[in-house]
């Protein structure tokens, strides 16, 4: 028996599942399910995959595979494709369509390093993560300053080229012309504030005109 919380939650990752071919970020769960934090959205997936009703996949960043339904969600089950077995069990999601982008090397969560500008390799990333507007590349994250930003060390990140920001924003800033970092951004007057999502990194302020920011955080990838 599912509490009304794990059926909504359940129904919303189903139907953006359906609609988008990807889960909801745990953001999006937050806000369609109105709770203050991602840590009662953590609980809710786990009651859901122990009892059978969801799996998360590994080797992909929000990577939810929907396993069956209960009766009561029988009717967004059947928009589904049809697998064999129990009339509410879901066959897994249909094949994503994906793009190869060049992983430009490593950037920083931590202390800025020197600028990226050589493609070390090509990574698959699901077509839904890309905006059909401005180009798109991929960086391997090294080090801890954003953690509590959900991105950790060995992550890919997929970025999208643009030189325009809003406060707040997680993006790829070029320090100096020649050390990149991957920080949230914000404006205050004439100075820039790049600052970690980890207490154990001060918050670095630079003139506006040695900071420039060179694409804005799209996505993630991350392999278990």
């Amino acid at each position: 028996m599912l509490t009304k919380k794990q059926l909504d939650l359940l129904d919303f990752i189903n139907t953006r599942l359906q609609q988008d071919g990807v889960p909801p970020s745990f953001d999006e769960m937050k806000v369609a399910l109105d709770l203050r934090s991602k840590s009662g959205i953590h609980r809710l997936i786990t009651a859901l995959e122990e009892r059978g009703f969801i799996r998360r996949l590994a080797h992909r960043a929000r990577a939810i595979e929907i396993i069956r339904l209960p009766d009561s969600l029988g009717n967004t089950a059947e928009a589904a494709p049809a697998a064999p077995g129990p009339a509410n069990q879901v066959s897994a999601p249909a094949m994503i369509a994906a793009m190869e982008l060049p992983v430009m090397g490593r950037i920083a969560a931590g202390v800025p390093i020197e600028a990226i500008n050589q493609v070390s390799h090509q990574v698959a990333v699901p077509a839904s993560m890309l905006s059909a507007q401005g180009q798109h590349f991929a960086l391997e994250v090294r080090g801890d300053s954003m953690i509590e930003a959900g991105i950790n060390d060995g992550d890919i990140v997929v970025i999208r080229e643009t030189a325009v920001a809003d406060n707040g924003d997680v993006v790829v800033a070029l320090v100096e012309g020649q050390e990149a970092t991957l920080k949230r951004i914000y404006r205050k007057g004439s100075t820039i504030a790049l600052e970690a999502a980890n207490p154990a990194y001060e918050t670095r302020r630079y003139p506006q005109d040695q900071v420039k920011v060179q694409g804005r955080l799209v996505g993630l990838i991350r392999t278990y």
